[in-house]
């Protein structure tokens, strides 16, 4: 009987096939937009058409515990799976949520990978997602990637004590089993080595902005009309707050200055307490959560943008408010100081200053032609390096070295 003989392919060409053909990835991701929350994870949903351009297909599995009420899927967004899986409520369920989501969802992801195979899984966040993913490809034998969006990189600030060391111990084991991790900043990066108890392999992708959504206004300005913005989530560390305690200050100054806040969350009604108690009421106006066209629409018609975010990874708001040609100012020490240089491209205060942030903010409504050469430099900031094209092109080039 003749013996068969395997001969092969040199490395060179082995990467080059895996660079020519058309890959299949499997999103997992406990952020998506959902019908009447377009903004919702829209920092997931919106890179992949440029994966598209790349030959990149994406399937999508978007999860939430089962004590959360299932989402109804967005038109906006490309085409996702909703799966609610079971789940221990509250944070110190966080542990085990990867090993229930990935049973919840291991025959789904079988029969997927039947119809087409799936090449690699991308999850979003080492808990439930990272752990869900480690396990399922294990199962399957291809490889894994996770993207870590914010600082908390440990999860051990949502969860303490021993369910946060078991969360530690779990995701240090996704970060390193993973054949990357992608980080949205260098400061990312770092709270992940810091935390690490073994090598781990990652790469920084930072987030990008549709400049052809995000784009400066035509409109003349109305040299009367001044309005600062803040875009995020309504919560401490966010620094609505700080904004409007510096606006007080301004008062005098400006008279017809206005606040606008887009977003929600627990703050908000100890806010609005805090804007009557300051006599600005009238001049505050909580705009609740918007479309990613109104907030676009927000951003354009604004004066200045402000979100002194406190613990930030990134904050694609700011990116957006750049693209507009808006100056943006945000907080001293956070992952947006790799994107903004002080007084050229936006603008950095000290996160706790009221009289810091009343400065900056004097600073640039005074000064249009200041707030024209940032934000023409802002602009071109973000065209040169942070559009979603520019991820996507990122994305595929850690794909595809995860499969040579």
């Amino acid at each position: 009987m003749a013996t068969k003989i395997f001969v092969s392919e040199p490395p060179e060409i082995a990467r080059a096939s895996v660079a020519a053909r058309p890959i299949h990835v499997l999103t997992l991701t406990p952020f998506y937009p959902f019908a009447g929350d377009d903004a919702a994870g829209c920092f997931i949903a919106e890179p992949l058409a440029y994966l598209a351009a790349h030959q990149v297909t994406s399937s999508v599995i978007a999860v939430q515990p089962f004590y959360k009420r299932r989402p109804r899927p967005s038109i906006a967004a490309p085409q996702a799976q909703w799966c609610c899986f079971p789940s221990f409520p509250g944070s110190k369920g966080l542990a085990s949520a990867g090993k229930l989501l990935s049973w919840s969802i291991l025959s789904r992801v079988r029969d997927l990978h039947q119809q087409k195979t799936i090449d690699l899984i991308h999850a979003h966040s080492a808990l439930p997602c990272g752990h869900a993913a480690m396990l399922l490809a294990r199962k399957l034998g291809i490889p894994f990637v996770v993207s870590v969006h914010g600082l908390d990189a440990f999860s051990t600030r949502q969860v303490s004590g021993r369910a946060g060391e078991r969360c530690r111990c779990i995701s240090d084991e996704v970060y390193r089993r993973a054949h990357c991790v992608l980080c949205v900043s260098e400061l990312v990066r770092e709270q992940v080595l810091l935390g690490a108890v073994g090598p781990v392999n990652t790469e920084v992708i930072y987030n990008g902005v549709d400049p052809e959504v995000f784009f400066p206004s035509s409109a003349p300005r109305d040299t009367g009309q001044l309005t600062v913005l803040s875009v995020g989530d309504v919560i401490p560390t966010k620094g609505q707050e700080l904004v409007l305690r510096a606006l007080v200050a301004l008062s005098d100054k400006f008279p017809r200055l206005q606040y606008e806040i887009i977003g929600d969350g627990p703050q908000l009604l100890s806010l609005q307490k805090i804007a009557s108690n300051l006599n600005m009421e009238g001049r505050t106006h909580f705009r609740g959560r918007r479309s990613r066209t109104e907030v676009a629409e927000a951003i354009r018609s604004c004066t200045v943008f402000a979100l002194p975010s406190r613990y930030e990874g990134l904050g694609c708001a700011y990116l957006e408010a750049m693209a507009c040609a808006k100056p943006a100012i945000a907080c001293r020490g956070q992952g947006i100081e790799e994107v903004i240089r002080h007084g050229e491209n936006g603008w950095l205060v000290e996160g706790t200053s009221v009289d810091e942030m009343a400065e900056a903010l004097t600073c640039l409504l005074e000064g249009h032609e200041l707030r024209d050469r940032i934000g023409r430099a802002a602009r071109r900031t973000v065209v040169d390096r942070f559009t979603l094209s520019h991820q996507g092109e990122c994305c595929n080039r850690v794909y595809r070295g995860c499969l040579a």
